[in-house]
């Protein structure tokens, strides 16, 4: 094994095409480290954790990219996310029968791939969505750089029970102002590099270096492969995150899990950690704010 737990970026020097490669090992175990999944399930979200890597390592954000499939079929929900700082996430929810499915379209059934950027600070939201087509999660998301206005882009994904990979190319601006020969020439080799990584095997994305990678399918191009980038698993759930949650449901609901049961437990859907509030944690949860006087005037 090589290359685990890291994302490699590398450029075309002669032409205006970057790509990245993408291996999750312990990350993966550790993903779902709490969930038995069917086979396709678990592979499918694999590829959508992969890809949720891919695509965040395009963008210069700090914030969170999603990654979610919903549908009225069998795996009725996956989301697969990945902070600016490469830490993901992922899970899935879905009904008895999902693991016969083969396709996506079979799992997801009428549905739809949406793609959320949210920055940190909320200032700012992109979001596309597509249709579910096709027989794996690639295909949704080549219709989706297709009917969106990212830039041309093909990704190849992988996963099994013990890890996943990707890889992703992408042609970048710049062809269209060429001179008509050399524009042409840019068009010609996307469409040769993404020929000659149509014949790249599941086995070779799973097993090889990165570098024997790039040298199997493109040993002919100048190409330039930079340092790797640590990628890992990290959930995001903190127990003051849970606490917002509680507040958000109601004091009267809260107080009346506490008197049924003597404590509010609540697991990560991600991570399936747990988190614990007593009688007494409520109490600070819902205990009203100090207000501050000032001569005679209120400030609430």
């Amino acid at each position: 094994m090589h290359d685990r737990d890291t994302l490699h970026r590398f450029l075309f020097d002669r032409f205006p095409i970057r790509g990245h490669l993408v291996h999750l090992d312990a990350a993966w175990r550790a993903l779902i480290e709490h969930r038995e999944y069917p086979h396709t399930i678990r592979e499918t979200l694999g590829e959508a954790v992969v890809a949720s890597l891919l695509l965040a390592a395009t963008i210069k954000f700090d914030g969170v990219l999603s990654l979610q499939l919903r549908g009225d079929g069998p795996m009725h929900l996956l989301l697969a996310q990945c902070t600016s700082g490469l830490g993901v996430r992922g899970l899935a929810r879905y009904r008895e029968g999902a693991g016969s499915a083969q396709k996506i379209s079979e799992l997801i059934g009428n549905g739809n791939l949406t793609v959320t950027l949210e920055t940190d600070d909320g200032a700012q939201r992109y979001q596309g969505i597509v249709p579910i087509e096709g027989e794996r999660l690639a295909d949704s998301l080549q219709a989706y750089f297709q009917n969106s206005e990212q830039l041309p882009t093909r990704l190849w994904l992988h996963a099994d029970a013990e890890g996943a990979s990707g890889m992703l190319l992408q042609k970048l601006p710049g062809a269209s102002s060429l001179p008509p020969a050399d524009a042409a020439l840019v068009e010609d080799a996307w469409r040769r590099v993404q020929l000659v990584a149509d014949t790249l095997t599941p086995e070779e994305l799973r097993t090889l270096a990165d570098a024997e990678i790039l040298h199997r399918l493109f040993n002919e191009d100048d190409l330039r492969l930079f340092e790797p980038s640590p990628v890992y698993f990290r959930c995001r759930c903190s127990r003051e995150r849970v606490a917002g949650m509680l507040q958000g449901l109601g004091e009267t609901e809260t107080r009346s899990v506490i008197a049924e049961r003597g404590k509010v437990e609540v697991h990560c859907d991600f991570c399936n950690r747990a988190y614990i509030f007593d009688a007494v944690d409520v109490e600070q949860l819902f205990k009203a704010p100090v207000v501050a006087a000032d001569s005679g005037s209120s400030v609430h």
